[in-house]
This record gives C-alpha cells, structure tokens and sequence, in this order.
C-alpha cells in the first residue's frame, strides 16, 4: 500500500512519536540520497523502510546493503557536488534501479540545482526539499545576515557592500564603525575558501581577485571566538532544534584550509547552559523566520561564540543537510525519539501529523539526552600530488597501548563503537585515487572529546589522525602527468 492509497487505518493524523516511527516503518515509496557518499544521511536507511543511498564513491566495497553505486562512465569533469548528482541520475544503471523499484520515487541530496529537479522529474519522482531557486537564496551569506535581522538574530557587527579596492574597502569599514581587523566573505562559497582575514593592504592583494567583481560582500569586525554549529527542522508545527555541537576549524593535521571546518563534537558539557539555551532560542526564532520566507525542512546555523564576553552571533546558514547532520542524527535523543531528518521527510510526505514541538525540543535540550561524541574529517595535508596506492578500509580500529591504530572488523555502523579505544572510520580515498592538498582521505568518529577544554586538538586526537594518515600510502605521477591539473577542485562532497 502506498501512501497515496491510504486505508481508514492509514489516514489519520500522526499525534506521536511512536506513530511518526510506524509511519516510517510502514512506509512502501522508494526514497534516495544521492550523493557522493551517504555520509550525511549515514544510517537513516534503518529508521526508513526503502530507503536507499546512491553514491558515486563506494565506501564499503560492495558491503552496504542499501548503497547502490553505478560502474564508472565518462563524463566531463566535475565542478560541484550538483554535477556528482545530476551524472548520477542520467545513469543508466541508476535509471533502471529506480524504474525496477518503482513506486513514487521520492529523493534528497546534499546539493542539488535546477537541472537536478528536472532529471528527477523525468524519472516520475520528487524532490522532498524546497526548490532550488529558494534553497540557493537562502544559502547567500548576505541574505542569511537579513534573515537573521527580520528574525532577530544577531550577526557578527558588518557591513554589506560591493568592494572595488582596498581604498574603497577602508571607507566602507570607517563609516560602518567595525574596525580595521576584518573578516571577508562572498555570498557563496565553502568554508576556508571564501572567508578572508583581512588586517592590511598586503592581506587585501592576496585575495583581491577573490573579492572584487563578486557582488555583495559581508564585512565583519574580526573576533576572537569559538565555533558551534546547530541543526534544525522547519516543520508546519514549528521548528524542532537539536544540540549545540562545538565545530573542529583549522586544525592543521586535519586541513591544509585555515578557518575551513573539519569536524565536530556533541557533548552536553561543551558550552555553558546559558550559551545552550541561547543559542537554542536564536535558532529557534531564525526556523520561524524561514518559514515566513517559504523555507521548510533541515536547515544548520554556525555561531561564533566571542571568547571574551561570550556573546553569541549568528555565523551562517546552511539550508539543507551538512557534515553535522551524521553526528545530530545519532544521538541518544534521536535515538530515544527519532532522527532529526526524519521530521524533515515526515515534513515531505504530506503526512498530516501534530506535535507538541516545545515539549520534544524542551526534551532534546535535557543534557542527559545527549551523549559524547567526535568526528574528524581527515584531509591530506601535504602541498603535494600523488597517486593512492592504499588505504585504510570502512570498519572499526582500534587503538593500542602504544598508539598504534589496527583495523578490527568492517561495520558499517558508528554506534558499534564500544569505547574511546575504539574508532569508526569511513573510508573516502580510494587506491587510485589522486592523493593532492585537501583531498579527503576519511572521516573518524569516536566516543568522548577530540578536543581539549580549551579547544585544541588534545593527544588521543592526534594519535587517531596519526594512526589513520599513516596507513594511507602513495606512488609519485607519472613524468607526463601535470601535477597542477589535478589540485583541489575547490567543493567539498561532505
């Protein structure tokens, strides 16, 4: 039976959790993340009857149950998360796994964009996010500043404007009264490679290529703060919030990127309550906010957390799915209740249901639903091009008393780790696979923190990273391969 067939049974109002899980249980309608890998969405295939991955890299060799990758094809370049996509979808093979499956295809991604919505259409199915056009509005960094105004969230003191020089930028920045230690960001664009410290002329001519002719830009009084990351669902009840996670930015044995995000932690103790609690509240009132706008469904806000006053500011939005997502949605809350992500597919389905979203938020918030928790996002970090030879496989390691990480066993599950001794790694990088500066080799999860109270990498870290990075192995080009050709492509698949 299809949820466009419903019985009596069937057709009433969802008005519990425990009926929201069922529905999930029960449900017939294929669903997919396609995406280069499932890593955002790891582990919904369990929550989700006929939920399905569809990946470009296969991370577990065959393995996964409900990753299906398609053989490799010709196809030009990839410039972007949404090109991954779109090749995947005009996949023959992808094409006949969905025909076979039948059913109301219904599909989500990390990115997608017009052409994306249209290859879905062809296939018969639809696209359980809002519209391309508005998520891509929405992901402008100038714009998240406006919606946190209507909203009542405060960003970072700044200025919005069209920079033609530095002298231009020294006028703008004296009349908004920020300051002359700034922080630069284009409208679009990843962390660490469109944020720009700018303190002088000379910081100015190191990116001004990268800062004039591209529109709006958002001028930042620069601070010294921490970053955090939340994720949120914007449902016809209200917006359901989850935990303040801290955000790993920078750290050198994990990215070649500064201020580029490389992982993140959930721990109850991390921040004050107070800091929770706010931040709780903003993003609360940001949700509410996008509704107005249109938007619903998975949205992440970064804060910057000022070291000094502790004041909070709204950083940016992500109006989707992101490198958090995997970390939200395993926690003990969820799994007490439901993943986060499943409201947003519950927000899709045209499911009629009613909640109680200030008693399921005041209950996310309690400090004994949320259990500890680590990722890393390992990167090459070598000024350097190479060809993979090996790599550590998907599964658990484990850690020596000397140090040492061994691999133990393949698993495809986070939550078979059983202590701080163990690790869940997912292996990115494949042999044959360049191996050039940012590069991402995998992502390691563990139990308990990665960082210190201070927030630096603490030493069970940096054994971690040592143990994965050492089992990665490379073979120098060929003499008539151009290094240069095959740097970063400037987007992150994660």
């Amino acid at each position: 039976m299809s949820q466009q067939e419903e019985g009596p049974a069937m057709a009433k109002e969802l008005r519990n959790i425990s009926e929201i899980r069922r529905f999930f249980h029960r449900n017939e309608d294929p669903i997919y993340f396609v995406s280069a890998t499932n890593f955002n969405l790891l582990g919904i295939d369990e929550w989700a009857k006929n939920f399905k991955y569809i990946n470009y890299i296969d991370c577990y060799d065959g393995r996964h149950p409900n990753v299906f990758c398609p053989s490799e094809q010709p196809h030009a370049e990839f410039q972007s998360i949404e090109d991954i996509n779109n090749y995947l979808l005009s996949h023959k093979e992808v094409i006949d796994l969905v025909k076979r499956r039948g059913g109301k295809p219904r599909f989500v991604f990390l990115m997608f964009d017009d052409k994306t919505e249209e290859l879905v259409k062809e296939l018969g199915g639809e696209v359980w996010f809002p519209k391309a056009k508005l998520r891509t509005k929405m992901d402008n960094k100038i714009e998240t500043v406006r919606v946190g105004n209507k909203a009542g969230v405060p960003s970072v003191p700044n200025t919005l404007s069209e920079i033609k020089d530095y002298a231009h930028l020294k006028k703008v920045t004296e009349k908004a009264g920020i300051g002359d230690d700034l922080v630069l960001q284009s409208a679009f664009g990843d962390s660490g490679h469109t944020t720009f410290f700018i303190k002088s002329e000379a910081d100015f001519r190191r990116h001004e290529h990268e800062i004039v002719g591209q529109g709006e830009i958002k001028v930042m009084r620069r601070i010294d703060c921490r970053g955090s990351a939340i994720e949120a669902c914007a449902t016809d009840q209200g917006t359901i919030v989850g935990p303040l996670m801290t955000e790993l930015v920078g750290f050198k044995e994990l990215t070649p990127y500064r201020g580029g995000w490389c992982g993140n932690e959930i721990l109850a103790s991390a921040f004050p309550p107070k800091v929770r609690e706010e931040a709780r509240d903003l993003t609360f009132k940001f949700g509410e906010q996008l509704r107005k706008e249109g938007y619903r469904g998975y949205f992440e806000l970064d804060f910057l957390i000022d070291k000094k006053s502790g004041d909070l500011w709204l950083g940016e939005l992500n109006p989707r799915i992101t490198g958090a997502s995997s970390m939200t949605n395993h926690a003990a809350f969820a799994h007490a209740d439901a993943p986060l992500f499943l409201f947003h597919l519950l927000e899709f389905s045209k499911k009629k249901f009613k909640l109680d979203v200030d008693e399921l938020n005041a209950r996310w918030a309690d400090p004994d639903n949320i259990d500890s928790w680590s990722q890393m996002v390992i990167k090459h970090t070598d000024d350097t091009v190479d060809i993979c030879t090996a790599a550590p496989e998907t599964g658990i390691y484990r850690m020596l008393e000397d140090g040492r990480v061994v691999f133990d066993r393949f698993d495809y599950h986070r939550r078979a780790v059983e202590s701080e001794n163990e690790a869940f790694f997912l292996r990115i990088i494949r042999p044959g696979d360049y191996r050039y500066e940012g590069a991402d080799l995998g992502i390691l999860v563990t139990r308990g923190r990665s960082m210190t109270k201070s927030f630096r990498l603490n030493d069970r870290a940096k054994k971690w990273i040592h143990g994965i990075k050492s089992q990665v192995a490379g073979k120098p080009l060929p003499v008539a391969q151009a290094g240069p050709a095959l740097a970063d492509p400037a987007f992150k698949i994660l």
